[in-house]
């Protein structure tokens, strides 16, 4: 029986979905053993997930640990590992350090992610590691993103990005392994929640981490505490939350926000009436 346009149009994508799969795995196998940076999100669990299962004990996943990432997100990142059977180590980074990490330039991210490579290419060089991957996408090429430097100054693999998978491709390939990061929010460091030019500082994050968490527990799903710093001291959390998600945000009893919000530190609270966006 022929194919309908819709079902042609289906099979191709398939089709190149495989091939990009296939692609991924031959760079994979061709660089192994190898390690792979791995932080618990979308992409680098997709990745972890292939090159465990292609790779077994040719691969190695690595966490970078610090104030910067939150411990829920820790303890679910090496949960899902241990699901998978995936070897993970953590590492401690020292990002905050660096006095030009915590200055928070525009191209902070730069300094986060030469520290993290400089540990791994340590280990790597130290335990007979051929070479190291993170989870750059094809996407991820749109935006500006100063990490891609730190990696391209360390030879860092970035196969995803190689084999020409996007994100909805990837959260996709991450459903038919049934992996829970396939349909999560992006998740990036507790550092992004406070603007460019704010110092970035251990209690700052401890604040924003405390803060958010409170969100959670009240069932919000995609949300931000933006860490705004008040002249005179204090700082006020602005909250975003998905549109979806305004009406319960608003439907708050008075007074429930702002007295969980004082338990993490901040002095004042704001709703951003826009929501939550990427940024």
């Amino acid at each position: 029986m022929e194919m309908n346009k819709a079902e042609h149009v289906q099979m191709k994508e398939s089709d190149s979905l495989e091939r990009k799969v296939a692609a991924m795995s031959v760079l994979l196998e061709a660089h192994a053993p190898l390690v792979v940076a791995y932080s618990g999100g979308v992409d680098s669990a997709y990745l972890l997930a292939q090159g465990h299962r292609i790779l077994g004990r040719g691969m190695l996943g690595v966490i970078a640990d610090s104030a910067s990432l939150p411990r829920q997100a820790l303890a679910d990142a090496l949960a899902l590992a241990r699901s998978l059977g995936a070897e993970v180590e953590v590492v401690k980074t020292g990002e905050l350090d660096n006095p030009e990490y915590a200055a928070n330039p525009v191209n902070r991210c730069y300094f986060c992610k030469a520290e993290l490579f400089t540990r791994l290419d340590e280990l790597a060089r130290g335990r007979g590691f051929r070479a190291i991957a993170y989870g750059e996408n094809a996407d991820d090429l749109r935006s500006v993103r100063p990490g891609r430097l730190a990696a391209e100054e360390f030879s860092v693999l970035a196969p995803l990005k190689e084999a020409g998978l996007g994100k909805e491709e990837i959260r996709a390939l991450s459903r038919r392994l049934g992996l829970p990061t396939a349909d999560a929010p992006a998740q990036p460091c507790l550092s992004s929640r406070i603007p460019h030019g704010t110092p970035v500082t251990v209690d700052a994050l401890a604040m924003v981490e405390k803060g958010e968490a409170f969100l959670r527990g009240l069932g919000f799903r995609v949300f931000r505490v933006r860490h705004m710093v008040q002249q005179g001291g204090g700082a006020t959390a602005r909250v975003q939350v998905a549109l979806e998600e305004m009406g319960r945000l608003e439907g708050l009893q008075e007074g429930v926000l702002g007295a969980g919000l004082a338990t993490a530190g901040y002095a004042a609270v704001e709703i951003d009436p826009a929501g939550y966006r990427v940024s």
